[in-house]
């Protein structure tokens, strides 16, 4: 097991649910991301490049997928958490029933789209 599955799976629960159900996701969208461990988070890249990151926030008490060229993303704006960043924005759940697959797809697509 590579370190960023290792944060993952050693997450206590709801968080490394949350995280391995967007894991699978995201492998199975885009099949060429590459799983990384960066700033001691998971990251996926594509191409050589940041795309987006997961961090369980457990004082916040959810888990944030950060989108590296957020900006950019006009899809599904009203789910969009910025918090005052100008580059990024993040989709957050706080268990896995507040995940709506349908949108997380469609902005990890065009995140994509971006590269």
């Amino acid at each position: 097991m590579n370190p960023a599955e290792t944060y993952i799976f050693e997450q206590p629960e709801p968080y490394r649910s949350i995280l391995m159900h967007l894991q699978v996701i995201v492998e199975h969208i885009i099949p060429e991301v590459e799983l990384k461990y960066k700033y001691r988070i998971p990251f996926y890249y594509i191409k050589g490049k940041p795309l987006c990151y997961l961090n369980a926030s457990h004082k916040g008490q959810f888990v944030d997928v950060g989108f590296w060229k957020g900006n950019q993303i006009k899809m599904h704006q009203d789910h969009h958490v910025t918090e005052k960043r100008k580059m990024m924005f993040s989709l957050r759940y706080k268990s896995l029933e507040t995940i709506d697959d349908a949108i997380f797809v469609d902005v990890l697509k065009e995140a994509v789209s971006l590269y």
